[in-house]
């Protein structure tokens, strides 16, 4: 029943996080260490200096590393989707505090809070490998065990990834932002391991480029938190995708509950009055800081949209006088006047209707369609831009995927 509301980021810009992460100086400098690990010891010095492997040994232990590193980010994918579909009634604001952490991420990145003692070390598995014989098995170890190393490069932008996979709106969207960021950062790791020579011998002519990708990576972090915290976010595959609802789901709809209530001016709204029309039905509270931010964006609704025709968008809040923190009746009809809010707000004196509708977090928003059904439901604070979009696919009986 709650809209998806596109927390996520462009394919793009989460895959070249991936491959800005293998092009960090935590990784890039322990290619050949690596490779030589996974060459199984077949590497052979030629008269000019350069080391040949034998390639086909290199590719098959290459694969299974990768294997192994993709393991483990779906892993950690895993349980931040867990986390993330824990907290979906509240998927807003985990979006927007999560796009803080991302945002900070990106700061520490670029070095604007100096060094950390956590971020700057490496933790990986206590695992001697050269103590190992390579194998498809011990690559596959090595590859599962590199994966939890945590460093200042990969650290936070792996970091940021997951956040951002635990604030998407479906568990599938989440599982695909890890997989593009995976593909980014394992891709260069199959380059390596077709062509080793060639590509060792054009990182060590380049090697100063990393001290320009990390700081790359963080701008890229910044500017996927700032999408995440200010709502102006797309779909992870760079446009929103629609999925047109069949007749059996449109018909599965639950209608919504009815309601007459009187506004601050006296005037009584009852929900058949607005047959044929789409409702925005707004649940807040005086005391609410996320509430009163909001309102501002909703009083631009009610003036922006006609309440007749095709395309009429019935504004409506409800307050609950004398509810828990809330005040009289009157002390709301002073708060909106003192605002200038001038869209209708319905006084709930009972709390009949706030029960009815299984409000449990403020503001929660509640988008009624034509036909008299609950299209959807959102709990948080919601930007213009996220109004909009749930009002467009309510108009429209097509939920954005």
């Amino acid at each position: 029943m709650g809209f998806s509301l596109q927390v996520s980021v462009p394919a793009i810009t989460v895959f070249l996080q991936g491959l800005l992460s293998f092009l960090s100086p935590c990784v890039l400098p322990l290619l050949p260490l690596y490779i030589g690990y996974l060459s199984g010891g077949t590497g052979v010095r030629q008269e000019d200096g350069r080391i040949c492997y034998e390639r086909s040994k290199v590719m098959v232990h290459t694969m299974f590393f990768l294997v192994g590193v993709s393991f483990a980010f779906f892993l950690m994918g895993l349980g931040a989707s867990v986390i993330g579909m824990f907290f979906r009634n509240w998927q807003v604001w985990f979006a927007r505090i999560g796009g803080v952490m991302v945002v900070l991420f990106g700061c520490y990145q670029l070095g604007l809070f100096g060094t950390s003692e956590v971020l700057g070390s490496e933790h990986r598995l206590p695992l001697e490998l050269g103590q190992l014989a390579m194998s498809p098995v011990t690559a596959l170890v090595m590859g599962f065990t590199f994966s939890f190393a945590w460093t200042p490069c990969v650290g936070p932008a792996l970091t940021s990834v997951l956040i951002m996979a635990a604030s998407a709106g479906t568990r599938m969207t989440g599982f695909l932002l890890i997989g593009v960021y995976t593909l980014g950062f394992v891709l260069p790791f199959l380059a390596v391991g077709l062509f080793t020579t060639t590509i060792l011998e054009l990182f060590r002519k380049h090697r100063n480029m990393v001290q320009y990708t990390v700081k790359i990576g963080g701008i890229l972090m910044i500017i996927m938190g700032l999408m995440m915290l200010t709502g102006r976010i797309s779909a992870v595959t760079g446009e929103p995708e629609t999925v047109a609802q069949t007749e059996s789901e449109q018909n599965s709809l639950p209608s919504a509950i009815g309601f007459a209530l009187k506004d601050q001016y006296g005037l009584t709204h009852a929900l058949s009055d607005y047959k044929g029309k789409t409702i925005f039905l707004n649940f807040w509270a005086t005391w609410c800081p996320p509430c009163r931010a909001e309102m501002p964006d909703i009083q631009k609704l009610y003036e922006a949209y006609d309440t007749e025709g095709d395309n009429a968008l019935i504004v409506l809040g409800v307050a609950g006088p004398e509810i828990g923190q809330e005040g009289t009746e009157e002390e709301i009809t002073a708060f909106l006047e003192e605002q200038g809010y001038t869209y209708p707000v319905l006084m709930d004196t009972s709390g009949e209707l706030f029960q009815a509708y299984g409000v449990s977090a403020l503001p929660t928003t509640y988008m009624i369609d034509r036909d008299g059904n609950i299209f959807g439901y959102v709990s948080g604070m919601l930007s213009m831009d996220m109004m909009e979009n749930i009002i467009e696919q309510t108009m429209t009986g097509v939920r954005k995927q």
